[in-house]
């Protein structure tokens, strides 16, 4: 690519904006062993504490099935679902840090990115220690990602050398779902249990600067690939998205097993409904919509889109 005097300034405003960032992890962040009063009695765990029942916002919650059964069991149902989004969120954090690892190995001195990426690994450190510690907590046995998807998970550090523009869409499209569900659920429902609004506030705060250092990322570097590359990776982040939203917003089949949901009530919670359905593509919005602003969607992309259900006109 050609330098020239709007790129060396556009590399200047990212170096800058990279800078703000690294500043901001450093002058704001939160260490869950010292800023989540974990044995608070406040903050204690008891499964059928009413407070973890699912709100209207989660597809399942809103059934009829689950509206019908007894509050205690509505309770822990909700708490092994919040438990299974933690353990899914620890283990997302666990492979998101292998790839950035492998990315950061390979900057060069002086780099703006290789502080910044240092600065988020240690915050999803962090937050893998929360969420596990939450899962310890629950007493729930959940596992998290399904088995193909914690193996298929093992190429992400490739994935981070070969296409780092793919690999920092895969990260949003871990990142945004499970970012959008919480903010919904603090919003909507302040009053729940107070430990998992603590989780959630600290990862939500923390969060906003990693979703920004990967929007920013995808802005600099995509418009800068050559137009083969950009139309490939055009066809490789719906799939990604709609994969990684289906993984983090969807309970396992063993949460339906463990508390006899029948097949019928789970299908129709995920994702058979119009009101499901849009819930995923809601999660993917911001996902959508960066990839129109840099030039990802074609009229063979924008098919694709639409054929996995996650397209929403502006």
């Amino acid at each position: 690519m050609t330098v020239t005097r709007e790129t060396e300034l556009e590399d200047i405003a990212y170096e800058k904006a990279l800078a703000r960032l690294s500043k901001a992890s450093v002058d704001k962040h939160w260490e869950p062993f010292r800023d989540i009063p974990w044995d608070d009695p406040d903050f204690a765990v008891d499964p059928e504490d009413p407070r973890w029942i699912l709100p209207a916002s989660d597809p399942l919650g809103s059934h009829p099935w689950y509206l019908a059964q007894p509050e205690g069991v509505r309770a822990r149902i909700g708490l092994y679902r919040q438990a299974n989004v933690a353990k899914v969120g620890m283990q997302f954090e666990n492979l998101l840090n292998r790839g950035l690892l492998a990315y950061a190995l390979r900057l060069p001195n002086g780099s703006a990115e290789f502080r910044y990426v240092y600065h988020e690994m240690i915050e999803e450190g962090h937050h893998g220690l929360m969420f596990q510690e939450f899962v310890n907590r629950s007493g729930t046995a959940v596992e998290g990602l399904p088995r193909p998807v914690r193996w298929a998970g093992e190429a992400v550090q490739a994935f981070s050398v070969i296409s780092p523009a793919l690999y920092f869409f895969g990260v949003l499209a871990g990142e945004e779902p499970i970012d959008h569900m919480q903010r919904r659920i603090l919003r909507e429902h302040p009053d729940g249990h107070p430990l998992l609004n603590k989780i959630m506030a600290i990862h939500v705060a923390e969060e906003a600067r990693h979703i920004s250092f990967g929007r920013r990322f995808i802005r600099h570097h995509v418009p800068r690939m050559a137009a083969p590359s950009r139309f490939l990776l055009s066809l490789g982040v719906p799939p990604t998205a709609k994969v990684m939203a289906v993984v983090i917003l969807t309970p396992p089949a063993s949460m339906a097993g463990a508390f006899d949901i029948p097949k019928h009530v789970v299908r129709h919670s995920y994702w058979r409904s119009a009101e499901s359905r849009d819930v995923i593509a809601e999660a993917v919005s911001g996902l959508r919509e960066l990839c129109v602003e840099v030039g990802l969607v074609n009229p063979v992309s924008k098919q694709l889109w639409k054929a996995l259900g996650i397209w929403r006109n502006p």
